[in-house]
């Protein structure tokens, strides 16, 4: 007999008589002839609860299973005799599939982050986590739909890579090379490989020839930074658009946001309720705030003239020809405008080579989207498409011509205007849920000291 989720169940029109349910145990108290058991099998925040009486052959061992036994029943699907719940399962065979040993770690009562962090191979089983967990994988679905709705095209970009998109070198090295050699043309690949930091350079070979494209995949990045918004593996959604300007580029941004809150409230209901209520209480209000607001937007030059103006105390003061800290951004977000920002029109000094030269040879056509509690989620820009201006900076870089001819002859044949953005899943699963901490929207977080699990 195929087994039902328990989602499913709850949301049943009618009783049942012929049910399988698989999952693990919540809770267990007992009477003298039955006991009530919650169970949940990781479909929804909600538990079902069981009731097996001491007809069934087993019961003795049933009321012996402690929380975190996993087991599966079968009976009927009846109406609920308890407050608070429309249904619940008479069990009339009931399986210990495995009995988990009395110290099992998630007993019933709050653990703190930092404790289920040592034990992330168990803490998905906790509300809070199961919860988080379901919601990336409906964040990930949203994104998919909602670039298909809007005509893009999945594509998938090398994760191995011999070139630094972001021009930063903080990438970590692939080799088969054993420690000591250096003799790199003996090497896999006969040069030097590294993991990934963007797809965006492979994406835009792509836009210029299928139009709208999309990547969204694992990237990595090997700076040593223990910050609330750091991994050394994390994940980017990076859309890139042929014959499409900045001004295309922050609607699109715009739009992506709006979009994923408006599909989290209609389906993820019940687990973003639990965020509300016990991670962070204005959550509800800020989500509503941002998706029906106008993003408001910015020159690069306002943006530093406002933080100089107002009486506000940034530890690192704000400056032109400075990149926005943390504090620039959640202070324009959250204490000037009150809603997110988009800041554009960067410096080309404190920008990567392959944005585009604005008219004033001063700033490039940047972007940066900025939302409250988070600060920067989304930065992107127009790419610059114009041969001798892309060879110009990548000179003014330090790149080798050489390792970038194939990224410079898309610049030759046909090339045209085209932009595009990175966008921080992760930034986003705690933009939605009011994590602060980027190590608990990922399951197996990757930071420095850290690769458990």
């Amino acid at each position: 007999m195929k087994r039902t989720k328990i989602n499913k169940l709850l949301k049943s029109e009618g009783p049942i008589d012929d049910i399988l349910i698989k999952g693990w145990i919540r809770t267990r108290r007992d009477s003298k002839t039955f006991s009530f058991i919650e169970m949940n099998d990781g479909s929804c925040l909600a538990n079902i609860q069981v009731i097996a009486d001491d007809k069934l052959p087993n019961y003795e061992d049933i009321r012996k299973i402690n929380t975190g036994s996993s087991v599966s029943v079968r009976g009927k699907l009846v109406p609920s005799q308890g407050k608070g719940q429309k249904w619940e399962v008479q069990a009339e065979e009931f399986e210990i599939i495995q009995a988990a040993p009395e110290d099992y770690p998630l007993q019933k009562k709050r653990h703190s982050d930092e404790f289920l962090r040592t034990i992330a191979h168990l803490r998905p089983r906790t509300n809070k986590y199961g919860a988080a967990f379901r919601i990336r994988s409906d964040i990930s679905y949203a994104i998919h739909r909602f670039f298909r709705e809007n005509g893009f095209r999945y594509v998938h970009t090398p994760i191995l890579t011999g070139s630094d998109c972001e021009g930063a070198g903080e990438m970590f090295k692939v080799t088969t090379l054993s420690a000591g050699r250096n003799d790199i043309q003996n090497d896999f690949f006969g040069k030097e490989a590294k993991l990934t930091v963007s797809g965006q350079l492979e994406a835009e070979l792509l836009a210029l020839a299928l139009g709208d494209v999309y990547t969204f995949g694992p990237t990595f990045r090997a700076e040593n930074s223990n910050t609330r918004r750091h991994a050394a593996e994390f994940w980017m959604v990076e859309p890139e658009m042929a014959f499409c300007d900045i001004e295309d580029n922050m609607d699109l941004a715009e739009k992506i946001i709006k979009y994923v809150i408006e599909y989290v409230f209609a389906e993820c209901n019940q687990d973003l309720e639990l965020f509300c209520r016990f991670v962070d209480k204005g959550l509800k209000s800020r989500l509503e705030s941002i998706a029906g607001s106008d993003f408001i937007r910015l020159p690069y030059n306002e943006a530093v003239n406002i933080m100089k103006k107002s009486n506000e105390k940034f530890e690192f003061p704000a400056s032109y020809g400075s990149d926005l800290q943390t504090e620039h951004e959640r202070f324009l977000t959250e204490k000037y405008f009150k809603k997110p920002v988009i800041v554009f029109d960067y410096p080309k000094e404190i920008k990567p080579f392959y944005m585009r030269l604005n008219d004033d040879e001063k700033t490039v056509a940047a972007m940066d989207v900025l939302v409250p509690q988070i600060g920067e989620i989304i930065g992107g820009s127009q790419r610059e498409e114009r041969y001798a201006f892309l060879k110009s900076r990548m000179i003014e870089s330090g790149l080798s011509l050489d390792d970038y001819w194939w990224y410079l002859e898309s610049r030759k044949y046909g090339s045209a205007p085209h932009s595009g953005f990175g966008l921080g899943f992760e930034r986003l699963i705690m933009l939605i849920t009011g994590i602060t901490n980027i190590r608990d929207v990922i399951p197996f977080p990757r930071t420095p000291k850290n690769i458990e699990f």
